[in-house]
């Protein structure tokens, strides 16, 4: 199972210096990949609660977040081997010609490393901020691959849809990996688990508790059988949010919350479930304040999945 992590691209630490030190130290660790989000802004009042928190307040921490791209571009100058990928990218956000045109460059300037995660986000908020349309946001996703995998296999492209359309155009160069860099998605409605199965390497995760995963991983390759594709040519990627805890968590605990014992209980679970690998993300947890605790703590994480 590959090992990734979430660089400090978000909160006061996101910056040059932390970038480096923590994507240097983890190459030298042996982590596979390194990963950035996708947050545009922190709405005062957000009209839709953060999925990923009780009372749906957003983090501080994304009061101040780099772009993904940016981010992953300047890491790349600074590393040889990870990775670089993205969990994830809001499709419905970007014109295609201009996304394919950026994920290109990045495949190209890193020799060929880009691994990119999609999703269609949840922030009505940032849907307006960046001028896309809410309402059909998954059909334009679909439309969106479909324009992107046609940039990066044809030459002239052409591409004729009900949202984007490209004139017969040279569109160049093209990305190093062929046919194009890795797809992963983030996925949890039926019609975007069946996205999944249609038009992805592999799916991933957030938030599932591991005890669902399996069921639902079966049945995204059970629809990519009927698709015609090779189910077992997906990847599941397992993106786990760490909350470190010196005590165990004795009731209702969430995977990766706890002790470094019960997160190595975790990592386990997911070895077991088949992950193709796990990504860490140690800057949610509430002891994690500087780029020496994030390394600190990438450490322990690397020490633990190996024993795990």
């Amino acid at each position: 199972m590959r090992l990734g992590f979430a660089l400090p691209q978000i909160g006061p630490v996101a910056g040059p210096d932390a970038l480096v030190t923590v994507a240097q130290r983890a190459e030298a660790l042996g982590f596979d990949s390194l990963w950035v989000l996708d947050r545009m802004l922190c709405p005062v009042n957000p009209r839709t609660p953060y999925p990923a928190s009780r009372d749906g307040a957003l983090p501080e921490l994304y009061k101040r977040v780099l772009d993904p791209l940016e981010t992953l571009t300047f890491v790349a100058a600074h590393t040889r081997r990870a990775a670089l990928g993205t969990s994830v990218l809001n499709l419905p956000w970007y014109p295609p010609v201009l996304l394919a045109r950026r994920l290109t460059t990045l495949d190209i300037l890193s020799g060929g490393r880009l691994r990119v995660g999609f999703g269609i986000g949840w922030s009505l908020d940032e849907y307006e901020a960046a001028g896309a349309p809410w309402q059909e946001r998954g059909k334009r996703a679909d439309e969106i691959i479909d324009a992107l995998k046609t940039i990066w296999t044809t030459d002239p492209v052409e591409f004729q849809g009900k949202y984007y359309r490209i004139p017969k155009s040279f569109i160049g160069p093209k990305p190093v990996q062929k046919p194009y860099p890795p797809i992963y998605m983030a996925a949890y409605t039926p019609s975007a688990l069946k996205r999944v199965a249609k038009e992805a390497n592999g799916w991933f995760p957030v938030g599932i508790p591991l005890a669902g995963v399996a069921q639902m991983f079966e049945g995204i390759k059970g629809m990519a059988r009927e698709a015609g594709r090779d189910p077992a040519a997906l990847e599941l990627v397992v993106r786990a949010n760490v909350e470190f805890s010196d005590t165990p968590i004795n009731k209702d605990r969430a995977d990766f919350t706890g002790t470094l014992e019960q997160i190595a209980v975790d990592v386990a679970e997911t070895r077991k479930l088949g992950a193709a690998e796990i990504v860490f993300d140690v800057q949610f947890s509430s002891d994690v304040e500087t780029v020496d605790d994030i390394v600190a703590r990438m450490e322990q994480l690397c020490q633990v999945s190996k024993q795990a």
